[in-house]
């Protein structure tokens, strides 16, 4: 459903992404592990080509893009399979939480007013917030936008939802209702998502497979189970932990 084949990335004489090779079957929720720095977000921006490979070949469903030969119309193709929840809600802020949903339907898949509206609010009830539908984002908290994000990202109907640290940029006390959203997104199976996080525990109870990056190459790709039951790889292992140690101690 979603390929990666040879993908490198290079930043100047820099080479942030190595060779990297995936493939994510249909509905499938995966989540990128590892320190910072090690690619996660640039491997998640690059599947919408937010950021230009430098090169290698990126499939979902029938469309294939070649990084070298990439044209608009085939890069518009290929962000129309995907949507993006960006670490900092990226809401308009001269609309409402409801007026933020409808924009996508309205512009980009040039559905009526009515139907998008009546789509919006459906999905302003799914994310808990219908009562905010007329709020505009400086009215809403950071949780309260980012459940709006996710809903205006549910609204284009796309194939693939990326999630680039849905929760970073949230108050503690905030995290919980986003993670919620997600982990019922992820249960109704419809949806392939790719989720950048350092949510250990929410990794483990929705992620069907787990991909660990570090120094810009895949590590190591296995199960939940096997990254957080019996984890054979050391380095892996010992990261989980130490995440799990540092969220604790927070809390």
């Amino acid at each position: 459903m979603l390929q990666i084949k040879h993908l490198n990335v290079n930043f100047g004489e820099k080479q942030v992404l190595k060779d990297i090779n995936l493939n994510i079957n249909k509905a499938e929720v995966v989540a990128l592990i590892g320190p910072s720095g090690s690619g996660k977000s640039t491997l998640l921006r690059c599947l919408n080509f937010l950021v230009n490979p430098t090169s290698g070949e990126i499939s979902i469903d029938n469309i294939t893009v070649d990084a070298k030969k990439a044209t608009k119309k085939d890069i518009f193709k290929l962000r129309q399979k995907t949507a993006m929840i960006f670490q900092n809600y990226n809401l308009f802020k001269n609309m409402t939480a409801i007026e933020n949903i409808m924009e996508p339907m309205i512009t980009v898949q040039k559905i009526s007013k009515n139907k998008a509206e009546s789509i919006a609010t459906d999905l302003l009830k799914k994310v808990g917030l219908l009562n905010n539908k007329d709020s505009y984002p400086s009215e809403m908290s950071g949780g309260q936008q980012q459940r709006v994000g996710i809903a205006r990202a549910m609204a284009v109907n796309s194939d693939v939802i990326l999630f680039d640290e849905p929760t970073s940029s949230l108050d503690p006390e905030l995290v919980g209702d986003v993670l919620e959203v997600i982990k019922n997104l992820a249960m109704e199976g419809q949806k392939t998502m790719l989720i950048v996080t350092h949510e250990m525990k929410f990794a483990k109870d929705i992620a069907d497979k787990i991909i660990f990056l570090e120094n810009g190459i895949i590590s190591f790709e296995g199960t939940s189970y096997e990254v957080f039951q019996e984890c054979k790889n050391q380095r892996v292992s010992n990261f989980v932990n130490k995440m799990t140690e540092n969220i604790m101690e927070v809390k």
